[in-house]
C-alpha cells in the first residue's frame, strides 16, 4: 500500500510496475551521434537529480535512512491531504518532463535509468487512485512502531550531538501531528467503509500500549538519554534530559494513548470481520493494482494463485524425497509434526539463536569468493528484534545501514517463541536477510556512486525479494544444507513463499478467512506455528507485498537457465550474478531485456 518513504522494509517502497514491457535497446534503438546522445543522458540525469531532491523533502525520514542530515528535524504529516498532494503532484511533474526526452538517444546506462524512473512513476500515480492513508497503522510496519525504533537510539536516527537530540525532539512533535491525523483519517475510514479487519486491530492494541508507561525513564524513547554521549557539557546534558522528559511524558506517550484510546474504544467496534481487500470499496481492483505494483508484472491474482499451487506441488514432490533420505517412516505429514515436536531442532536460550546467526555470518562470508566477484565495503551486525515488536516481526530480517558505513545494516534475529523457531531454517533465513541475500545485493548498491540517488537508493520488491529468495537457493553451492534436515528447511522456506502466492491471493481475491489461510500454511510448509501466524496475519495487513519474493525468483531462476543454456561452455556464474547484481534494483521486465542485451553480446 501507498506508504511513506523510507519508513518501512526498503524493498516495499519505491515499487515500479505496469507500463509495456520495453523494447530491447540493443537491437531496436537507432543509431545517433554522440552528441545528440550525451544531451539526452545529461537531461535524464538532471531531471532525475532534481526529482530525488524534492523527493528528499517530502520524506525527511528516507534521507535519514540514507545518511542525509539535512532533514533530521522533520517528521512528515504521510497522511494529511497536503502532503498526499504535493507527492502526487511530484510524481505527475516529473512523467511529464520525463516525456520530453528522447530514449531511443541514450546509452545503455541511461536507457535503464529512463525505463526505472518511467515505470516509477507511472505506478506512484495509479496508487493514489486508492485510499491508502484511511487505512495508516498495521501491526507489521507502520509509522508508530517505527518511530519506536527511530527514538530508541539503535535505528536510523543518529544520537551523537547536541544538535542530533534537538533534531528528534522537533520530530517527536512531528509524529504527534501524524498520530492525530492518524485518527481523523480512521473516522473518515470508518464513514466511508474502509477499515483495517479486527485481526489486525486486536495485534495493533498491545503493541500501542507498550508505548504507554507511566514512568518516562522506562519510555524506550528515555534510551538515547540514558545513553547521552560523555562529551556533552554539564549543561547540554542537564537541558536535553529535562527536555527529553518532558517531550516524552508530554507529547509523544500522549499520542500514543490517544491513539490506541481510539482505536481501542471507538475503532475496534467498526473493524472488519472479513479479512480479504474484496471486502473493502475498490478492493478488487485495489488488490489487482497491488500484484502488480510489488510483481512488477502484469499477472492477474488468479494467475499468481494457480503458479502458487504449481510450485507447491513441485516442492512437495522434492519434499517427499528427502523426507525418506532421512529413514523417517510415515507420510509427509507426520514428517513435519515430528519436526516441530522434537527438542533437537530448537534452541532453549535466545541468546543461542544470535550465535548462531552470527557463526553462519563467518562460514558464508568464507564461501561467497566461489559464486561472486563483487561484494560490498559494509559490514552488518546480528541483533534480537526488540521486545516491542517481536510479537509480530518475522523470523529474520535486514535495515540498511548508511551508504559511509558509519551505521552498519542489521540482520535482526526473532527469538520470540523459540519453540516455533526451528534450527533447520536459520541457514535459508540467512542467505536470504544477510548473505548473498539483502545485506549484498542492497550493501552493493548503496556503493554504487555513479548509480542516480533515485536508483541507488530505491528499491522494486519483485527484484529485491525475489533475489533474496534466489540466494536461498545457493545454499549448496556454498557449502550449506549439507544434512537432509537443513535442505529440507530450506525447502520448507521456499514452500512458505510458495505458499503465499496461494494464500494471500486466497484471502484477497477469493475470500478466504484467516483460518482457512492458517490451514494451508500448516498443511503445506514445516514452518513453527507463531510464524504460520505472524506470517498469516502480515498478508492481511500488508496485502500483495508477499507476492513479490516467488514472482522474483522464478524469473531470476529462469535467466540463469538462459545464460548457462545460451553460452554453454562459456557461462560463468560469477559473471552472471555480477549482471544481475552490478545496476541495482530494477523491475523485472527491465532486468530481463538487461540479461538479454548482455547476452546477445557475449554470445
Amino acid at each position: 500500500m501507498r506508504l511513506a518513504i523510507g519508513l518501512g522494509v526498503l524493498a516495499c517502497l519505491l515499487t515500479g510496475c505496469g507500463g509495456d514491457k520495453p523494447q530491447d535497446s540493443a537491437t531496436t534503438a537507432p543509431v545517433v551521434s554522440e552528441a545528440t546522445g550525451a544531451t539526452q543522458a545529461s537531461a535524464l540525469a538532471a531531471l532525475t537529480e532534481e526529482y530525488f531532491e524534492r523527493l528528499l523533502q517530502l520524506n525527511p525520514v528516507l534521507a535519514t535512512d540514507i545518511g542525509d542530515v539535512r532533514y533530521n528535524d522533520r517528521y512528515p504529516n504521510t497522511v494529511g491531504t497536503q502532503w498526499l498532494a504535493d507527492s502526487l503532484a511530484l510524481e505527475q511533474e516529473y512523467l511529464g518532463r520525463l516525456m520530453s526526452i528522447n530514449a531511443d538517444q541514450l546509452d545503455d546506462q541511461s536507457r535503464l535509468t529512463y525505463e526505472i524512473f518511467k515505470y516509477g512513476r507511472e505506478i506512484e500515480i495509479a496508487g493514489y487512485t486508492f485510499r491508502s492513508e484511511l487505512l495508516p497503522i498495521n501491526q507489521f510496519s507502520s509509522d508508530p512502531l517505527f518511530f519506536g525504533q527511530m527514538g530508541s537510539g539503535k535505528s536510523i536516527q543518529p544520537f551523537a550531538t547536541v544538535k542530533d537530540y534537538d533534531d528528534f525532539l522537533k520530530r517527536m512533535d512531528g509524529f504527534a501531528k501524524w498520530a492525530d491525523q492518524a485518527i481523523v483519517n480512521m473516522k473518515a475510514g470508518v464513514d466511508s467503509g474502509f477499515v483495517q479487519p479486527k485481526v489486525v486491530i486486536e495485534k495493533i492494541l498491545p503493541q500501542l500500549a507498550s508505548f504507554v508507561v507511566e514512568d518516562t525513564k522506562q519510555s524506550v524513547f528515555y534510551g538515547p538519554v540514558s545513553a547521552m554521549p560523555a562529551d556533552f557539557s554539564a549543561k547540554d546534558r542537564e537541558r536535553l534530559t529535562s527536555a527529553y522528559t518532558k517531550a516524552i511524558r508530554e507529547v509523544t506517550i500522549p499520542a500514543y494513548k490517544r491513539l490506541h484510546e481510539y482505536m481501542q474504544k471507538e475503532y475496534l467496534p467498526h473493524a472488519r470481520p472479513q479479512v480479504g481487500m474484496s471486502s473493502l470499496p475498490q478492493g478488487t481492483s485495489w488488490y489487482a493494482y497491488l500484484a502488480q505494483r510489488y510483481t512488477t508484472t502484469k499477472l492477474t491474482p488468479e494467475q499468481i494463485h494457480e503458479l502458487g499451487l504449481k510450485e507447491i506441488a513441485r516442492i512437495r514432490a522434492e519434499m517427499e524425497r528427502v523426507k525418506e533420505q532421512t529413514g523417517f517412516k510415515g507420510d509427509l505429514k507426520a514428517f513435519i509434526a515430528y519436526l516441530r515436536a522434537d527438542p533437537q531442532f530448537y534452541y532453549k536460550n535466545p541468546d543461542d539463536v544470535v550465535t548462531g546467526y552470527t557463526e553462519l555470518k563467518a562460514k558464508v562470508t568464507e564461501a561467497l569468493p566461489k559464486l561472486f566477484d563483487i561484494a560490498p565495503k559494509a559490514d552488518f551486525e546480528v541483533r534480537a528484534v526488540e521486545a516491542f515488536r517481536e510479537r509480530s516481526a518475522s523470523a529474520g530480517s535486514y535495515q540498511t545501514g548508511t551508504p559511509d558505513g558509519k551505521r552498519p545494516g542489521i540482520f535482526y534475529a526473532n527469538t520470540y517463541d523459540l519453540p516455533s523457531r526451528p534450527k533447520y531454517i536459520m541457514e535459508a533465513i540467512f542467505l536470504h536477510e544477510a548473505l548473498p541475500g539483502h545485506h549484498m545485493q542492497l550493501a552493493l548498491q548503496y556503493e554504487m556512486p555513479n548509480l542516480p540517488r533515485f536508483r541507488r537508493f530505491g528499491g522494486d520488491t519483485a527484484y529485491v525479494e525475489g533475489w533474496g529468495l534466489y540466494a536461498e537457493s545457493l545454499g549448496r553451492e556454498l557449502g550449506l544444507y549439507q544434512d537432509p534436515y537443513q535442505y529440507f528447511g530450506a525447502l520448507t522456506a521456499e514452500a512458505w513463499r510458495a505458499a503465499r502466492l496461494v494464500v494471500d491471493t486466497g484471502m484477497h481475491a477469493k475470500g478466504w478467512t484467516r483460518e482457512q489461510a492458517m490451514d494451508y500454511m500448516r498443511e503445506n510448509t514445516a514452518i513453527g506455528e507463531a510464524d504460520i501466524v505472524a506470517e498469516v496475519e502480515r498478508y492481511i495487513a500488508m496485502p500483495g507485498q508477499a507476492l513479490a519474493y516467488k514472482i522474483g525468483q522464478l524469473k531470476i531462476r529462469e535467466l540463469r537457465n538462459r545464460a548457462e543454456q545460451k553460452l554453454g561452455g562459456r557461462y560463468s556464474i560469477r559473471s552472471f550474478h555480477r549482471q544481475v547484481l552490478q545496476d541495482g534494483s530494477m523491475p523485472l521486465a527491465v532486468l530481463e531485456d538487461k540479461v538479454n542485451r548482455w547476452l546477445a553480446v557475449e554470445k
